[in-house]
């Protein structure tokens, strides 16, 4: 059997570059997936596409930073499917670049809301639907903004460090409930969350994709596939002794200095 066959697993952000690649990858290794996303014109897309392909999928449009939208997803997969094996905790959004002392407060309250209030709503509903199971696998999307700081992006900034906090927190709650929860931490993907910041930060997104590419070691920016492959991973029986980690998928930024600058 594949290394997710039988399993149900949430994917919230699913119509987004990140979050549909790695639907995609637990399907292909039989999971049963439901999609929760706010864009529902690119939610009913994606969902149409894994029908085709013959995946049992469900899909939920909502704003995971409402309380409401994250209780109707878990009580939405728990009635379609019986339980919840895994939950890919990944709904979020880049916001408006402006430097900290200039940042408009109600677009800062908002990234907060989108990036960390949703994990928060996401864990707090899921893992006792786990921990009542005495099984599971959480995974969040953090960011390497989680270790480092960028110029204009604050409140990015600010929600990706947050979590990292959240994720190890939980760890240590659940874990010896039989619980997991891990983070990855992309770097420079291609994704139109990045474009969209490019386009803030460089003349053009081509500009700004051969200059963000230096930031790996690897010398380019990857795609959504690279990441879906660790998350599938940590959500995996294969990792079954990972707990609480931030994994860096960056092409070794956090971890290097480029001796070529």
């Amino acid at each position: 059997m594949s290394q997710h066959g039988g399993k149900s697993i949430i994917v919230t952000g699913g119509a987004g570059a990140i979050g549909y690649a790695t639907a995609s990858l637990l399907a292909r290794e039989g999971a049963k997936v439901m999609l929760v996303d706010i864009n529902s014109e690119a939610l009913d897309k994606r969902g149409a596409e894994l029908r085709e392909r013959g995946v049992e999928v469900e899909t939920l449009c909502g704003d995971c930073s409402q309380e409401e939208a994250v209780t109707r997803y878990v009580d939405h997969a728990v009635e379609k499917f019986g339980r919840i094996d895994g939950f890919f905790n990944n709904a979020g959004t880049e916001g408006k670049l402006a430097p900290t002392y200039e940042y408009d407060v109600a677009e800062f309250d908002r990234i907060i809301a989108t990036n960390l209030r949703s994990m928060f709503l996401g864990l707090r509903f899921v893992l006792p639907v786990m921990v009542k199971q005495g099984k599971g696998a959480v995974v969040n999307t953090a960011s390497i903004a989680s270790e480092r700081g960028l110029a204009g992006a604050c409140a990015y900034n600010a929600s990706k460090h947050g979590v990292v906090g959240l994720t190890r927190t939980a760890a240590s709650e659940v874990g010896q409930l039989g619980v997991r929860v891990n983070c990855v931490m992309p770097g420079v993907i291609e994704t139109p969350l990045l474009r969209g910041m490019l386009e803030q930060m460089f003349p053009t997104v081509q500009e700004g994709m051969e200059t963000l590419g230096k930031v790996a070691t690897l010398n380019r920016i990857a795609q959504p596939e690279e990441v879906a492959t660790v998350v599938s991973f940590l959500l995996s029986n294969q990792a079954s002794f990972v707990n609480g980690a931030a994994w860096s998928v960056d092409g070794g930024a956090l971890a290097t200095i480029r001796d070529d600058v």
